[in-house]
């Protein structure tokens, strides 16, 4: 089983999929906007949520889409719209309040993804997505594999 959390500007969302791709549970909660731990807590407090529900606690695979992007440098995340998560390893810091390791990568990124394996991009050469919400992101697919700009590093 595994989860995905798309954590936005001012909501986050959640979804645990069976092995089969079956949608066993779906949540939404309010991005909290009191800080990095609320944010921590809450995103933690969703995956726990999901798999009381889908009953698989403990078990699920976890990643999370958020705006920005983990420096190659220091795995701390940069340019995100939501301002707590800056200068954070969020990944780390969510593994450890879990349990387990979590995943993390750019929103834009994930949803072109998910479009051309699975959605409107399905069977094309080339996808490009983007999103335009509280922040304003892009990513491009082509042959199926994600294109990645490497960030500028961080510090040099």
């Amino acid at each position: 089983m595994r989860i995905g959390i798309d954590l936005g500007g001012t909501k986050a969302e959640g979804v645990c999929l069976g092995d089969d791709g079956t949608i066993l549970a779906r949540h939404r909660i309010a991005t909290p906007t009191t800080g990095y731990q609320a944010v921590l807590e809450a995103v933690a407090g969703l995956v726990h949520s999901l798999e009381e529900t889908a009953g698989c606690v403990g078990k699920a695979r976890v990643g999370v889409a958020t705006p920005g992007f983990l420096a190659p440098r220091d795995g701390r995340l940069r340019n995100s719209n939501l301002a707590a998560l800056n200068g954070a390893a969020i990944d780390r810091d969510l593994s450890e309040r879990i349990g387990r390791p979590v995943r993390v990568a750019n929103d834009a990124n994930c949803f072109t993804l998910s479009e051309a394996s699975d959605g409107a991009g399905t069977g094309k050469d080339v996808v490009f997505g983007v999103i335009v919400g509280t922040g304003c992101g892009g990513g491009v697919v082509f042959g199926g594999k994600l294109y990645r700009v490497t960030p500028y590093a961080v510090g040099r």
